[in-house]
């Protein structure tokens, strides 16, 4: 019942895509579909292998390595999450272009005059987009896969060793298949923001399923044609999603000895140390450092005619709202996640895929399927007040905090699911059975056993969607109630006047909001999969 909930919008917008749109389908089939299907494909795979490289390989230099400032780098490899991938676009953007200071310093160092003098990565291109949102999209798999590496077992990896395996090949070979349902569902994440993205590439001006969808829904008046498109975009999100469950097939990950046995992590020396070290500030600097030192150069520039109460009430919103979204996903990803382990009926594993596959529809989308439901439910309860008792109720549920919470959660259950699901894979099933002939209830079992051992992974699925509920515009802009603005919202209104400036505090504010939940739970996460004591470091 909570997945056909959660799923209504996103069914909503799939049966509007049977409605005629004016035979736009043959249009767009034969002039912009294929661009938008090849752009698409080289975002994901240009993000997906930069995600992935940087994600796993943080994690397990932070986890299991040990060298200057590895600590430290554990919750500063999170604060690119913070950044919304659009803001980032700005300001590489006002730093990269042809009259930036960057090319400006060239041109005054070389000699140069125009710019076929010399060549300079476009930042504006498919290449552009991808590094941007790769920069702040890692965290997903950097977390994920963190949290794998801290809940496995120290003793596989020492038998490893004993059996001649160096620590390359012991990742290789045990650390990397032990943790990689928690890695693919990283991966997948950050790939749905690539799919649901719009600010960066129509910034950018690169042409994607998104873009498509905002066109032909707001340029063109067509909201069929838009869910005709929307429903591809989600054909082309459960075609990777079943490709990446047929190819483990029967395969399972689980790790019996999970808890036992502390990980010995290995001092790095000499060049391996510095390469560690550059691995670790590359990301946070370019992802996080650079673009956060703009926005801080120009909100204090401009905070003399900007600061006012506003931007405390902004911020207010925007926590409430994260807050609130954060604890219910959480919530309802770990009933749904442990009612498909407990009764994985065909029903349940549909109801539970099309629940999360609302993180792949741009948010505006996302808002049009939550309208429909909710108007009409609206409407029908006005109609029956009036019938009945000669009243009207007027618009209970549209236009009000709740219709925007659970956009959200339409939005945003993937993250929440993804990590629960992915916490809950670790754990074998006969841990399950034990805990029963002990006599213990499903739902007992759930609070007693399974809660306790996968703690990490609900404070990771929480970060998740409080920092992207912090950084979500779409769909607040057209179900916010009215003079209610959160800090992207704000943003957003001075960027589309063209005061890219004044709406640095307001960003400022998105990170500075996410940067607190994120160092904080950051540390809980690690206190929560391991036993708190510092373990014994072999030199390598």
């Amino acid at each position: 019942m909570l997945a056909g909930l959660i799923a209504a919008p996103v069914a909503t917008v799939i049966a509007a895509s049977f409605v005629s749109g004016d035979d736009i389908w043959a249009h767009l089939v034969a002039t912009v579909l294929p661009g938008y299907v090849a752009n698409t494909l080289g975002l994901i795979i240009l993000v997906g292998a930069g995600v992935l490289v940087i994600g796993v390989a943080t994690a397990w230099l932070v986890t299991m390595c040990r060298f200057p400032g590895a600590s430290m780098f554990e919750w500063l490899l999170l604060l690119p999450l913070a950044l919304p991938a659009y803001i980032i676009a700005f300001t590489y953007t006002e730093v990269l272009e042809y009259a930036g200071p960057v090319q400006g310093a060239l041109r005054a160092a070389f000699g140069w005059s125009t710019a076929r003098d010399y060549w300079f990565p476009e930042i504006r291109s498919l290449g552009g987009a991808a590094a941007m949102m790769t920069l702040v999209l890692y965290p997903y798999v950097y977390l994920l896969a963190r949290a794998a590496f801290l809940q496995q077992s120290g003793l596989a990896l020492e038998v490893s060793r004993v059996l001649g395996r160096g620590p390359v090949r012991a990742f290789w070979s045990v650390a990397l298949p032990l943790a990689r349902p928690a890695i693919v569902i990283g991966l997948a994440l950050a790939l749905m923001e690539v799919l649901g993205d719009f600010g960066t590439v129509q910034f950018f001006a690169v042409n994607t399923f998104t873009t498509g969808i905002y066109r032909v829904w707001l340029e063109l008046d067509n909201l069929p044609g838009a869910a005709q498109l929307s429903s591809l975009l989600l054909l082309f999100v459960t075609t990777m999603i079943l490709l990446e469950a047929w190819s483990r097939r029967a395969r399972r990950h689980h790790d019996v000895h999970a808890g036992h046995g502390r990980l010995r992590p290995f001092r790095l020396t000499g060049g391996r140390r510095n390469l560690a070290v550059l691995a670790c500030t590359l990301p946070v600097l370019l992802g996080f450092v650079l673009p956060f030192a703009i926005l801080v150069y120009n909100a204090v520039r401009t905070a003399g005619h900007t600061l006012s109460v506003s931007l405390v009430r902004d911020i207010a919103n925007s926590v409430m709202l994260a807050g609130v979204t954060a604890v219910l996903a959480v919530g309802l990803g770990l009933v749904m996640a442990y009612g498909q382990r407990q009764s994985g009926t065909p029903v349940l594993r549909a109801a539970n895929r099309l629940a999360s596959l609302g993180y792949a529809v741009p948010g505006s989308v996302i808002a049009v399927g939550v309208l429909f439901p909710f108007g009409w439910l609206d409407n029908t309860v006005d109609a029956f007040m009036r019938a009945t008792f000669g009243i009207s109720t007027g618009l209970l549920l549209s236009g009000t905090i709740a219709a925007v919470v659970f956009a959200y959660l339409v939005r945003f259950l993937a993250l929440s699911y993804g990590a629960v699901d992915a916490g809950l894979s670790k754990i074998t099933p006969h841990m399950d059975g034990a805990a029963r002939t002990l006599g213990e209830r499903p739902a007992g079992v759930l609070r007693r056993v399974h809660v306790p051992m996968i703690r990490g992974s609900l404070l990771t699925a929480g970060i998740l969607v409080f920092v992207d509920v912090m950084k979500e515009l779409p769909a607040t802009l057209i179900l916010r109630p009215f003079n209610f603005n959160t800090l992207a919202t704000r943003a957003y209104e001075y960027a589309v006047d063209e005061q890219f400036e004044e709406s640095a505090l307001w960003a400022v504010g998105i990170v500075l909001a996410g940067v607190v939940p994120v160092i904080l739970l950051s540390r809980a996460i690690r206190s929560a999969v391991t036993d708190g004591d510092e373990p014994p470091v072999v030199r390598t």
